[in-house]
């Protein structure tokens, strides 16, 4: 979950106010879990940065748009959100088609990196990578709108409420979303668990 800054309504207030070291915290605070969520909803590394930038830079020029009816973060997550989606909005066809694609040339750079437990012997540290990628391409096959909702109720861990505030729907919606996303994963999943034989014999 998301962790607040103590001070976020003073930061907001000094940005606001022409103070770009305030600003700057709040980028240093928050730049992480943004990146992390465009990345989930993009499913591409470039994408996600050019979104990061694209909402740190939205949030600065409108922040006397900011009302504070909401915490800055959920206001900053919402722009994130948007402009995340626009970048999938803007991708030609074609491109939607190849990195959709179990052979796409982005899919690489989208999965988990790197398994940080030194408890784990080898067998191990290579079965959670192998299970983070199966889980990674099983996120990124499903539709946007379905995707959108589970990055950022399972995975980012807000609300229904707040899901539902970000995305302009409403809980019932999310609800119906969330759900038909869970069950889509789990048959993916399910799927190729029983193709796969070194998985089916563990």
């Amino acid at each position: 979950m998301l962790a607040h800054l103590e001070n976020e309504t003073t930061l907001v207030a000094e940005a606001r106010a022409g103070d770009a070291n305030a600003f700057a915290a709040l980028m240093g605070q928050y730049e992480s879990h943004v990146y992390r969520l465009a990345l989930n909803i993009t499913q591409n590394p470039q994408d996600a940065e050019d979104a990061l930038q694209d909402a740190f830079l939205k949030a600065y020029t409108h922040l006397g748009e900011f009302r504070g009816d909401s915490l800055f973060s959920t206001w900053l997550v919402r722009i994130a959100t948007n402009e995340a989606l626009t970048k999938i909005r803007q991708r030609p066809p074609e491109w939607r088609v190849s990195s959709a694609e179990p052979g796409g040339a982005e899919k690489e750079t989208s999965r988990p990196r790197e398994i940080k437990d030194n408890d784990d012997n080898p067998e191990e540290r290579y079965g959670k990578r192998e299970l983070l990628e199966i889980l990674s391409e099983a996120i990124e096959s499903l539709d946007v709108s379905l995707r959108m909702v589970f990055v950022l109720r399972d995975i980012q861990s807000f609300s229904t409420e707040d899901t539902a505030r970000l995305l302009g729907l409403s809980e019932a919606a999310v609800k119906t979303r969330l759900m038909r996303a869970r069950l889509k994963l789990r048959q993916r999943l399910n799927g190729w668990f029983k193709r796969s034989p070194s998985w089916s014999q563990r």
